[in-house]
């Protein structure tokens, strides 16, 4: 379905502005909705339609690509991408093993749904985690608790949810029945960009397909031995709502490593970062350091074990993460420098 306008479709001021003149006037710009390996779907307000990505997107950063979500400039002849504007937020996380490649997930996102399910999948060290994401980039993150009529004591879920930071929105649903849903679609206004990000077999394709009132994405029954469904979605797409708002699904994920998020970090554990400030030492690891107040709020029960195990190990992933980051775009400058000296060689030896 195409788009009424630009606006419906999330564009604003702050993309505006990046427009040059010449643009402005003669060139096209549309929305990435969909992306698959060399390719992906833009729509223009007007029209959708497949674009190919040509092979010098590739020779560069995989950050420089186009993801689901970004506002791309189309050249003259709306054929190709000619860039991508600049985003207002994007997701990233790094790829899965001991590389520090980084891979986007979406970018512009406007409310982050963290999508979990009020079974043996539910985990709170998963929920800091994906909080860290969003408030790293300041998105609104919300709680999406799916599955609940499956249980007899939702509100022990609401409570666990809740518990992870001060003021979460937290949201119930059952994701068959669409008059749960209510609560949800609030967060779905005209020309925002709603993100979903869970593990596989949480219900997001089945909160997606009820939202959107139609069958727009696969989905597949749960496991009895562990009440996990099987991932489904396969490939990042945005959606309209028919209230107007817009649902970006991502594919469900086995692992979320994070990129350098030490401002998201800080956020979400800003209770042990208060007590911190508390202790004798201003570089107390908080182990057996004298008038430790993190020490102190584990005796008392008012910091549980759990959170500070969950708390750093996120620091220790942040702070590797920004290390190997650093030390790739350093490798990337040499690389670039010494390409620039063979460069400046092979013309003068021409000369």
């Amino acid at each position: 379905m195409a788009f009424a306008s630009l606006t419906d479709l999330g564009w604003r001021p702050f993309f505006q502005q990046q427009l040059s003149v010449e643009e402005a006037e003669s060139m096209r710009v549309a929305r990435v909705i969909e992306v698959q390996r060399g390719r992906i779907r833009i729509d223009d307000g007007s029209d959708e339609r497949d674009v190919v990505l040509g092979g010098r997107w590739f020779q560069g950063d995989a950050e420089t690509r186009p993801t689901v979500g970004d506002w791309v400039v189309l050249d003259a002849g709306n054929a190709s991408v000619a860039r991508v504007l600049d985003r207002e937020s994007v997701f990233r996380r790094l790829v899965a093993g001991d590389r520090s490649d980084v891979q986007l997930i979406a970018a512009n996102v406007d409310i982050l749904f963290v999508v979990t399910s009020a079974n043996e999948e539910f985990n709170v060290s998963r929920l800091e985690r994906y909080l860290t994401l969003a408030l790293d980039v300041g998105v609104q993150p919300v709680v999406v608790v799916t599955k609940v009529d499956l249980i007899a004591t939702p509100d022990a879920f609401l409570e666990a949810a809740k518990s992870v930071r001060s003021g979460l929105p937290v949201e119930l649903v059952n994701a068959l029945d669409a008059a749960t849903l209510a609560p949800v679609r609030a967060w779905c206004s005209r020309g925002q960009t709603v993100a979903l990000l869970g593990s596989s077999g949480v219900g997001k394709s089945t909160l997606v397909n009820t939202l959107l009132g139609s069958a727009a994405q696969a989905t597949a029954a749960i496991r009895e031995s562990d009440s996990s469904g099987r991932h489904t979605t396969s490939h990042r797409s945005l959606h309209r709502l028919p209230d107007g708002g817009l649902l970006l699904d991502v594919p469900g994920m086995r692992e979320l490593k994070i990129g350098d998020v030490q401002a998201g970090v800080e956020q979400v554990f800003d209770d042990i970062a208060a007590l911190a400030a508390r202790c004798r030492f201003s570089d107390c690891t908080h182990g057996n350091e004298p008038d430790c107040a993190v020490q102190a709020a584990l005796e008392s029960g008012e910091l549980s074990e759990r959170r500070l195990a969950s708390f750093r190990k996120l620091e220790r992933e942040q702070r590797w993460a920004s290390e190997t980051i650093a030390e790739r775009h350093q490798r990337g400058r040499a690389f670039s420098k010494r390409v620039r000296q063979h460069q400046k060689l092979s013309h003068k030896k021409r000369d």
